[in-house]
């Protein structure tokens, strides 16, 4: 912790800057950030205690390395701005490295269970570095620039996920290409792997029977021959 935090002689649950008993340096919560008040605000003890609230989860929620140069930082905010300006910087090595294994990741040997866990993750840490932007229009709900990036962005996630398959499903590839509009890739996984569970229960191999069993009923048909002119025990 980076500082001690003094308990509020008297809890005023209206106040803005009410810190809950249960609250603590180990607990998270989302809340916007706090302006600092001047140095004669009554609310400034307040604010003091929710700072070094906010400023020691913070130290506790990154390695030991990286702690130790935002400890001394006077409020939260200049901690979360440091950590920002160092780590929210496009990491284009990185993506680079996304983009080819992407590309080349087939299902081979994988279930399509597995392979699909495995091209999410990787879809996900992409969109984190290519983040498709908010609404900046003053009507929304007329700007269609944002739909259609999203729509491309899944288009191409099916694609990628149809490309990477065996050809085993060449058939409900087909099939989910044809579609117009392509359905959601969770309806696209989901018929990939009806198609799975199909295949599986017609490529089970036939009952073979033992062979001993076969060699014992032929002998038996030579002691105990069957039909004309047999003859009797």
């Amino acid at each position: 912790m980076a500082r001690g935090i003094s308990a509020p002689s008297n809890s005023d649950s209206d106040s803005p800057y009410n810190i809950h008993p249960s609250d603590g340096p180990s607990s998270l919560v989302i809340t916007p950030k706090l302006n600092v008040p001047d140095i004669d605000d009554l609310n400034r003890q307040a604010w003091e205690r929710c700072n070094h609230l906010f400023h020691s989860w913070i130290v506790n929620f990154v390695t030991e390395s990286i702690a130790q140069t935002i400890v001394f930082h006077d409020t939260a905010l200049f901690a979360w701005d440091d950590l920002k300006d160092r780590f929210s910087k496009v990491d284009c090595v990185r993506i680079l490295s996304l983009r080819s294994t992407i590309n080349n990741l087939k299902q081979g040997t994988k279930f399509v269970l597995d392979y699909f866990i495995e091209l999410r993750t990787l879809w996900d840490e992409l969109n984190s570095h290519r983040p498709i932007p908010n609404y900046t229009c003053v009507h929304p709900c007329r700007c269609e620039s944002i739909c259609l990036a999203k729509y491309y962005r899944t288009e191409d996630q099916i694609l990628q996920f149809l490309t990477g398959l065996n050809d085993t499903f060449s058939v409900v590839k087909t099939q989910i290409l044809l579609m117009d509009p392509l359905p959601p890739i969770n309806k696209v996984y989901s018929l990939v792997v009806q198609e799975e569970s199909q295949n599986v229960v017609f490529s089970k191999p036939p009952i073979i029977v033992d062979s001993s069993i076969s060699v014992n009923a032929s002998d038996a048909r030579k002691f105990h021959p069957h039909g004309k002119g047999a003859p009797s025990n």
